[in-house]
């Protein structure tokens, strides 16, 4: 899944506004984060195989660091709790945490069964990633429902605010639409250098936060 946990961060800003949208896009995106970091250590691996699934080519051989379900929660206990001991934010911090846990639900429904339970554990996936319309049709309406919450409750600062936000939710469904389209990667280590631009989102939400404001009529927990 790639927008799908876009969506996770779009939609925890109404659960709590106090967040940074940054760190917000963040957590459900830190497994994402980690894994390309992982892949050019050596620590983990994939390799292209067209007709893995029908929405991706790749074959996602090693990634218990990142991607188990026992790691996951590690990781989001872990980033929480830096979280709360920036913040204070106790609300902020439990979303931060089960939305990090999220990426791994949510990989569960669209991988194939790759994704381990715990490193040399079973592995599970209920496999959308099979149907190519049914992985666009949950993916995107996901999205929009995200978009529309962060929307719903925030307001631009000025005109930065709302070019930002805009800009970044095209970018999000602009990118999801060519990776569909295009051909499969030339290696592995290409798929790792690619990935670690996600380390931009984070970076976008916060700049977007900087210029949004949670509407008067927002209750602030």
């Amino acid at each position: 899944m790639f927008i799908g946990h876009f969506a996770v961060g779009l939609a925890s800003k109404r659960v709590a506004p106090r967040a940074s949208l940054g760190v917000l896009l963040a957590a459900p995106n830190l497994l994402d984060l980690l894994w390309p970091v992982f892949l050019l250590l050596g620590w983990e691996q994939v390799r292209i195989d067209p007709g893995n699934t029908a929405f991706t080519p790749l074959d996602f051989v090693s990634y218990p660091i990142s991607h188990s379900l026992v790691t996951a929660c590690g990781w989001g206990v872990l980033f929480a709790l830096l979280y709360w001991g920036a913040t204070r934010y106790t609300r902020g911090a439990i979303v931060i945490g089960l939305s990090v846990v999220s990426h791994w639900v949510l990989d569960f429904v669209t991988h194939r069964p790759d994704m381990p339970l715990y490193a040399g554990g079973p592995r599970v996936g209920l496999g959308l990633w099979n149907s190519v319309p049914a992985t666009i049709a949950v993916e995107v309406a996901m999205y929009a429902a995200g978009a529309w919450l962060d929307l719903s409750m925030t307001r631009a600062r000025d005109r930065v605010g709302t070019y930002a936000l805009w800009s970044f939710l095209a970018f999000g469904l602009l990118t999801y639409v060519a990776n569909i389209l295009s051909p499969p990667p030339p290696s592995a280590h290409m798929i790792a250098v690619a990935a670690l631009a996600l380390w931009l989102v984070p970076l976008w939400g916060w700049w977007i936060d900087r210029h949004r404001d949670v509407t008067p009529t927002t209750k602030v927990p």
